[in-house]
């Protein structure tokens, strides 16, 4: 039987528990979760992306879960470039992108989207406030696009929310002392 891997890119800016419970969750679904930070090209990051790795690595080293790695090799500000170097390296054929609600709709603009749509099946994670409307499962049908949407509960919390609230409580805990003793997202607190 073939293993069951979830590909979960993040920009992680920082990671917060909602990554947190996205990773426990995916691990109890799939053989594997293979998670990794990239740089997205169409947000403007806090932090660079070696202390964002670096945060999210810690993350899943404490959750010290066999089932769930951290690969940064895999990272490419293009999702197709990172799909097949997990292929690659993992010698898959199967894989799972994982990507939540709030960003589904944008996946037709992805530069080689049609490639994307061809290597991998999508596992939507819902987030609060970003519902898959009727007009985007239909745009979904019509590209052919294999996806599922599941059913994971995760806390309404959001790297951009952390940054613009502060509150420690939602970070995992194995981060708080990281982003304090570096002074991380410090300028947040001024900015937004």
């Amino acid at each position: 039987m073939e293993k069951s891997i979830a590909l979960f890119g993040t920009s992680a800016d920082p990671p917060t528990i909602g990554h947190k419970k996205i990773l426990e969750e995916l691990s109890k679904i799939y053989t594997f979760t293979i998670s990794y930070v990239s740089n997205n090209p169409y947000k403007n990051h806090k932090e660079d992306i070696s202390m964002r790795s670096y945060l999210l690595k810690t993350l899943i080293e404490d959750l010290d879960n066999p089932n769930i790695l951290f690969n940064q090799s895999v990272s490419s500000q293009w999702a197709l470039e990172s799909i097949k170097k997990c292929k690659r390296i993992y010698e898959l054929n199967n894989l799972d992108f994982v990507i939540g609600s709030d960003l589904i709709k944008d996946i037709f603009n992805w530069k080689n989207f049609d490639k994307i749509n061809s290597e991998v099946s999508f596992l939507v994670i819902s987030r609060k406030g970003y519902p898959v409307e009727s007009n985007t499962l239909k745009m979904l049908e019509t590209y052919k696009v294999k996806f599922k949407i599941s059913t994971i509960k995760i806390p309404n919390i959001s790297s951009s929310k952390f940054r613009s609230n502060f509150n420690y409580s939602d970070l995992p805990t194995s981060l708080i002392e990281i982003v304090k003793k570096n002074n991380l997202y410090e300028s947040t607190k001024f900015v937004e």
